[in-house]
């Protein structure tokens, strides 16, 4: 399918991304610049992998700022990929800040500086770690590195950093448009993939962190390794994230911004969910609640499974979670590319998934390939359709009015030495989508009941949404006693 329509958003910020070797206090600079704790800083080497972007404000200006992982040019396997991602936003910035530790050069240091020269006319050296005056003493060796730009900080403390901020700004010409978007794409806004998304992206996505209240965020979770970041790269035509068959191989809650049929839709890719007892490790452990939280960040949640493997248990653990947050959720059927064909195959699989999922019996079910690219435009629109079933508010006489007609249909049932009775409803909220059921008593009150009329107000716009009834025994402004 073709999609003319899907566009990158114009006026990306300009890129300024911070280097060094693992372990020199990257992502608490990036949190430090930022003004809030976004990136996973931890004294194990290696933290950060992917990309972490956000927005940096001084005097008025804006950049995007990227934490990047660290730079090991003779490394293999994964550090190999994370190295590479790194170098590629290098090459793309407009102001690269160089960080090292004021506690002296080592052999990674001047590996990572040999990456770096080709990009001298647009670097910054920060030392950093001189939390005191004292440490100052030691800037000399560093001086020798032959770079005329270079300042001392403390990204613990914040010692200089507003010094360091000025420098960074000044280098950037803000007049003329940012050198690129991290897709790689247009940046003059144009069409950045005109092609069919089975086979390259949907779009390279704006990182641009800019006014995101009339964006659809959407929430990417699951398991590890059920190919939520092979569907995020899918979505922007690009590798926001790498993809490895190593367990936990995203840490940070990634995120991209794309537009399609003139909407914007905020992408999260988070970090694989597993159980408890195999969250071995202090960052995983972080990595793991940065996941959950960005449910309530999310206006709709896909749910990844992994259509070989099925379902496990860790899923239906997931499901609650987003349930009991109230956000819409779409299942997604991943790697269907491995799975049979026809028409038989997909009904028995939706008829599976909704018969173990029972919480989510009102989510949709959608069947995708995100390394194939095959549905996944699918997944936006029906994200669409449900952000704005989640915003949906019914008046109040149209909803009693509603009320009546279903209890004349089916009269509420009555126990034994009980007379339950309804006094009327309203809705007090969207996103979640919130009832208000007022009853002369709650105790005891028929479920099969409450089950039954939460099935009919999904009939007055809210299907494939969920909807929380609550009940209550006094009216506002009734007074007790």
């Amino acid at each position: 399918m073709t999609s003319r329509s899907i566009r990158s958003e114009a006026n990306a910020l300009p890129v300024v991304a911070i280097a060094g070797r693992p372990n020199v206090g990257k992502s608490t600079l990036f949190n430090r610049l930022i003004r809030r704790r976004r990136a996973i800083t931890d004294a194990t080497p290696g933290v950060t992998r992917d990309p972490v972007t956000g927005v940096w404000e001084h005097e008025g200006r804006r950049v995007l700022l990227v934490d990047t992982g660290g730079i090991q040019p003779e490394a293999g396997g994964l550090d190999a990929l994370v190295s590479k991602k790194s170098m590629d936003v290098f090459a793309r910035a407009e102001c690269v800040i160089l960080l090292l530790d004021i506690r002296g050069l080592t052999a990674g240091d001047e590996e990572v500086i040999a990456c770096l020269r080709p990009y001298s006319a647009k670097l910054i050296v920060a030392v950093n770690k001189a939390d005191t005056e004292d440490h100052e003493a030691a800037i000399g060796e560093f001086w020798a590195l032959g770079f005329s730009r270079m300042f001392v900080v403390s990204s613990a403390h914040g010692r200089n950093c507003g010094e360091l901020a000025t420098a960074v700004f000044d280098l950037i010409d803000f007049s003329r448009p940012a050198a690129g978007e991290l897709s790689g794409g247009d940046s003059s806004g144009g069409d950045i993939h005109d092609g069919d998304s089975t086979s390259g992206g949907i779009t390279g996505g704006d990182r641009s962190g800019g006014d995101t209240s009339g964006d659809i965020t959407i929430a990417i979770l699951g398991r590890p390794n059920t190919g939520k970041s092979t569907l995020v790269n899918r979505f922007l035509g690009e590798e926001l994230s790498i993809v490895s068959d190593i367990p936990g191989t995203t840490r940070d809650v990634l995120e991209g911004r794309i537009a399609f049929q003139g909407k914007t839709f905020r992408l999260l890719d988070t970090a694989g969910i597993r159980r408890k007892s195999h969250v071995n490790a202090d960052v995983e452990y972080y990595s793991v609640n940065r996941a959950i939280a960005a449910i309530e960040d999310a206006d709709v949640v896909l749910l990844l499974i992994d259509a070989v493997e099925g379902l496990a248990e860790q899923d239906k653990k997931i499901a609650d979670q987003i349930v009991k947050k109230g956000r819409g959720v779409i299942l997604v059927l991943n790697k269907w590319d491995l799975m049979p064909t026809g028409r038989k195959a997909l009904k028995a699989a939706s008829d599976r998934v909704r018969f173990q999922f029972p919480v989510l019996e009102f989510a949709p079910v959608i069947m995708v390939s995100a390394r194939e690219g095959w549905n996944v435009e699918d997944l936006l629109k029906k994200a669409a359709v449900v952000s704005s079933r989640l915003e949906r508010r019914i008046e109040t006489g149209v909803l009693n009015r509603a009320l009546a007609d279903w209890m004349e249909e089916n009269p509420l049932p009555q126990g034994r030495g009980r007379r339950y009775r309804i006094r009327f409803m309203t809705q007090v909220r969207v996103k979640p989508v919130r009832f208000v059921l007022f009853v002369n008593r709650k105790e005891g009150f028929p479920s099969s009941y409450l089950g039954y009329i939460k099935n009919r107000v999904r009939g007055l716009g809210f299907q494939e949404v969920p909807v929380d009834i609550e009940l209550r025994t006094r009216t506002p402004g009734e007074k007790t006693g």
